[in-house]
């Protein structure tokens, strides 16, 4: 049976899926045309990573499944959602007119990013010298 946090980072995945799938469809649908050309190009970017950090995040918590004794596998997930929430976050909030002082925040979001999937390397490559199946 799965551990319960490891499911949840899962779900968290596959809810960032689904709205990454709502936010491109809005974003073709609603902003585009709205937007300046750099404003939609950003959005397009933040969707892009969203889902690429949903799937890393999905892929952490099989991982922190397979490899329970890595608390850096499971931590790696949370660390990507912080990069999503940031990066992305941030992008979509200055599309919809917030301060932009919000957007100061994608850089922070974006090194959260390249930290989780950072995070998860290392916990799988220390893994990998105790963990086998």
């Amino acid at each position: 049976m799965i551990h319960p946090e490891r499911l949840t980072l899962i779900a968290v995945g596959a809810l960032l899926l689904f709205a990454a799938t709502a936010f491109g469809a809005y974003g073709t649908h609603g902003v585009q045309g709205v937007v300046d050309a750099a404003q939609w190009s950003a959005w397009e970017v933040a969707v892009d990573y969203q889902f690429y950090h949903g799937l890393g995040i999905i892929a952490a918590g099989i991982l922190a499944d397979r490899l329970p004794d890595s608390r850096l596998v499971a931590w790696s997930g949370w660390v990507l959602l912080a990069g999503i929430a940031g990066f992305s976050g941030s992008i979509y909030a200055t599309t919809f007119g917030a301060p932009a002082a919000v957007g100061a925040l994608a850089p922070l979001g974006g090194l959260a990013m390249m930290a989780g999937w950072l995070l998860l390397a290392l916990g799988v490559w220390r893994a990998s010298g105790t963990h086998r199946t």
